[in-house]
């Protein structure tokens, strides 16, 4: 179809880039600094017939634009971009390819795998250096302008402290899909998400932040529908911008129905965190499909391979990595953050290989482009910014290497968590130190605790329930033959591979898990629970489930009392962690006493109560550890004694009982007990008088709470039998 001069359009603006109503039209703009012209071309509502092109006539400051007096919302659009194709220049212009708007805000069809998808002839002797003339119009996804007016009423961000905050990370499809108190036609969506049932599960749980996997538009990978799989966990993203329609119960209204579920959560108190992609596409290496970047500057949006444009940086294993070192690159990710932020009203991000946004071409930078854009920007300053601080490429692990106000993921607490409580010797100070914050990688130029993202389990990996139930990976249903995920996940089967009847090793599971989420919700830092970890939610030994769109990846909602005993101690955890401030601090902890105040802030004993020295902690056979944090101890940077409350913590990963002695502390009379992970109920309210020998069951852990004179006498008296 040639352009068609009859359609009027005037020069318009530059800004904002995507297309945008004002009113009385639409204007349309686009950045490529190497293409030579952009065709405008128009659909019907359904996106299947192309019914008008024209030429963006005005091109300014690299940005091709045009402003359309007769197009309103629901305008149906996509680009096709003229240009060198020189594949080994780093350039894959092909006019005949349909490409997405990458500030499209809304998106109609969905992605149909064809070769006329791909710049190049597959097949060709030449591979990625033939020339393709194939249309692709009819296999692609189609743009689409909108009306962003919304209702939002008193619509307020819940702001939730970072000391308060207890991360919740699910799948907006997963968490609902097998609700059966919902109507069927809302499970697994936007609205399932936001229903007053979904909604009073977590508020029960007590968590506070809801991090959703990613609801960005993304496509299914050819390789994974040839199996009859598809990309379930969503890393495969192409539009930044717009909502993924698969998760709206009317497709057409996915932004409108994502608004929804964002208003609903926060009037329950409940943040919106979303787990962003922003270091790679879906348009994969340079034998990979031409569906929008590829196709509008190829040499601007991607790393390239210096003197080998032909080819790409691939230090995101998938294929391509995105530029972050262009500044309309940069542009567009910060403008895709405000948009999240002002127009859809979310509360945070999790960026996935967050190391990819900090990389310039030498290297991870701290004062990288990107992270200079966010440091400054009066929007994104003001919401939760969680890296995923590690990415393929050279020098990738970057954990704690996050400047101030960022928090990140601490692989480093998973893994020493899970090897103390399987049993492994030589744990006692790697747990320490990770219950205590991780100062040695967190602590650094005023960042504070919470700056640790502890997290037992993700939705790469075991689920908690089969970390105590596998010992070994089982992936068979992902078509690979079990040669997927990672083979070293710290777990241990407790006697028996996959599930079982025997009532031993399943009172161990259960002690297990307990002993896990009792470690995370009460360790230093910000929690990260995994969805359905607080029910037992089992994948079958699948730790690596990303193309499970099946009941292997969905929550089961149908609870035992096992699932309803597990939810009521979570429960308890989160109440705990709000209810005791020492439990929520996030100043670093030093263990050194405080002549002026008279108080140690962390006390660390040995089983017997003596305070541990060093050869206490070289010992490699140690399997238990006892803390006191003593609530007297400073709680900000002014000199005073604080008041809060004082506790202690004792965790045993033996497998025998150890008797521990209860320690004296200034002003406690007695100790209470508040968990004992061996049974899921609370434990007895009796009181245990200093110096008591408490036995610390076998792979248990133990809180106690400091009680003064007058509150340990009305304890004892209360549990004093009558005669």
């Amino acid at each position: 179809m040639r352009s068609n001069p009859a359609i009027r359009i005037t020069e318009g603006l530059p800004y904002p880039r995507g297309a945008t109503w004002n009113g009385r039209g639409v204007n349309f703009a686009l950045f490529s600094a190497h293409a030579t012209r952009v065709e405008l071309c128009l659909f019907d509502d359904s996106g299947e017939t192309e019914i008008g092109r024209i030429d963006l006539p005005e091109y300014t400051n690299e940005v091709f634009h045009g402003f359309l007096p007769d197009a309103r919302p629901g305008t149906v659009y996509g680009y096709r971009v003229h240009g060198p194709y020189e594949p080994a220049q780093g350039h894959r212009f092909n006019p005949n390819k349909l490409v997405l708007d990458p500030y499209a805000k809304a998106v109609v069809g969905q992605l149909q795998w064809a070769p006329e998808l791909f710049g190049y002839t597959i097949g060709s002797p030449q591979k990625d250096l033939s020339f393709d003339t194939r249309d692709s119009a009819r296999f692609m996804p189609k743009s689409r302008v909108i009306d962003p007016a919304f209702t939002w009423g008193d619509d307020r961000a819940p702001r939730v402290p970072w000391a308060m905050t207890v991360l919740y990370e699910t799948h907006v499809k997963g968490f609902t899909k097998r609700m059966h108190a919902l109507p069927e036609h809302i499970r697994g969506t936007f609205r399932g998400l936001a229903s007053p049932e979904a909604i009073r599960h977590m508020k029960t749980i007590g968590v506070t932040s809801v991090e959703l996997l990613p609801t960005h538009m993304f496509v299914d990978d050819s390789y994974l529908m040839e199996q009859g799989l598809v990309n379930y966990w969503g890393y495969n993203t192409l539009s930044f911008f717009a909502p993924s329609r698969r998760y709206a119960a009317v497709p057409d209204f996915a932004f409108s129905e994502f608004k929804e579920m964002v208003s609903r959560l926060h009037d329950a108190g409940l943040e919106v965190i979303l787990d962003v992609v922003y270091n790679h596409t879906a348009e994969g290496n340079e034998l990979g499909p031409t569906l929008s970047f590829k196709g509008i500057d190829n040499a601007s949006y991607y790393r390239l391979m210096p003197g080998e444009k032909r080819y790409y940086i691939n230090d995101t294993g998938t294929g391509n990595t995105v530029n972050l070192s262009h500044p309309r690159v940069i542009q567009m990710v910060t403008d895709s953050l405000r948009y999240w932020v002002t127009e859809m009203h979310v509360d945070g991000f999790r960026f996935d290989l967050g190391t990819i946004l900090a990389r310039e071409p030498y290297g991870f930078d701290q004062q990288s482009g990107f992270l200079r854009a966010v440091s400054q920007d009066p929007v994104l300053n003001e919401v939760k910014l969680i890296a995923e601080p590690w990415d393929c490429g050279p020098g990738g692990y970057q954990v704690g290497g996050f400047p101030p106000g960022w928090a990140e993921w601490n692989d480093g607490f998973r893994d020493q968590v899970r090897s103390f409580w399987k049993g492994d010797a030589g744990q006692v100070p790697a747990l320490a130190n990770r219950v205590t914050g991780s100062a040695p990688e967190f602590n650094h130029r005023g960042r504070q605790a919470w700056s640790s993202v502890n997290f037992l389990t993700a939705h790469d990996g075991f689920t908690l329930n089969d970390w105590a139930s596998y010992s070994e990976k089982h992936n068979e249903a992902n078509g690979e033959g079990n040669r997927d995920g990672n083979s070293n996940n710290m777990s241990w089967n407790c006697g028996a591979e996959g599930p079982t009847d025997d009532p031993d090793i399943m009172a161990l599971r259960d002690r297990q898990i307990r002993n896990m989420l009792a470690t995370l919700l009460l360790a230093r830092g910000t929690p990260m629970l995994l969805a359905g970890d607080e029910m037992a939610r089992t994948q079958d030994g699948n730790n690596n489930a990303y193309c499970q769109d099946n009941e292997i990846s969905w929550l089961d909602w149908e609870h035992g009392e096992r699932q309803r005993q597990l939810i009521d101690f979570v429960a308890r955890l989160t109440a705990l962690r709000r209810k005791l401030p020492v439990l929520n601090r996030t100043r670093y902890l030093t263990a050194e006493w405080n002549e002026e105040l008279e108080v140690r802030d962390i006390t660390w004993l040995a089983p017997d109560g003596r305070v541990m020295q060093q050869h206490d902690w070289d010992r490699h056979d140690a399997r238990a550890l006892g803390f006191v944090l003593d609530g007297r101890a400073q709680v900000t940077g002014i000199r005073r004694r604080g008041a809060d409350g004082t506790v202690l913590i004792v965790m045993n990963s033996y497998h025998g009982s150890v008797p521990f002695t209860l320690p004296e502390v200034t002003g406690g009379a007695g100790w209470r007990c508040l968990i004992d992970t061996t049974t899921a109920a609370e434990p007895e309210q009796r009181p245990h008088a200093v110096g008591a020998r408490y036995p610390v069951e076998g792979r248990s852990l133990v809180l106690f709470e400091l009680l003064g004179d007058a509150a340990y006498l009305e304890a004892r008296n209360a549990h004093v039998s009558p005669r």
